[in-house]
């Protein structure tokens, strides 16, 4: 392969990974999918090319890891998300008290949905 097609290579991954870091940014979970694909494709297209001038992939490896970085605290954050609404369901549904030994206890709230109103 030539050394233009490799910077070509270079320079396009070079792009989405800076979409890619915007994206996980903003929060945006449906654009960082969509590079997903693309990015996955120029890996490929750089693996199978010749060129192995570090520079340029050092540079690379460093933004891959910054992304990284991101999205192991974007997935965190939904993990945290998840179990806090969990918790949240089994509040509505029981109560969780202990008595004098220090004994727990939990009382299961049966939600009817109706409410009795007396004037």
């Amino acid at each position: 392969m030539t050394n233009e097609r490799f910077e070509d290579v270079i320079d396009a991954l070079d792009d989405v990974l800076d979409a890619e870091r915007e994206a996980l940014l903003a929060g945006n979970l449906d654009e960082i999918g969509r590079l997903l694909e693309r990015k996955e494709s120029l890996i490929d297209q750089l693996a199978s090319l010749e060129e192995a001038d570090r520079d340029p992939l050092e540079a690379l490896n460093a933004k891959v890891m910054r992304n990284q970085a991101l999205l192991d605290s974007a997935l965190e954050g939904i993990r945290t998300v998840a179990r806090r609404l969990s918790a949240l369901r089994r509040v509505r549904s029981s109560l969780e008290t202990y008595d004098e030994k220090g004994e727990r206890h939990t009382i299961d709230v049966a939600p009817d949905g109706a409410v009795e109103k007396r004037a």
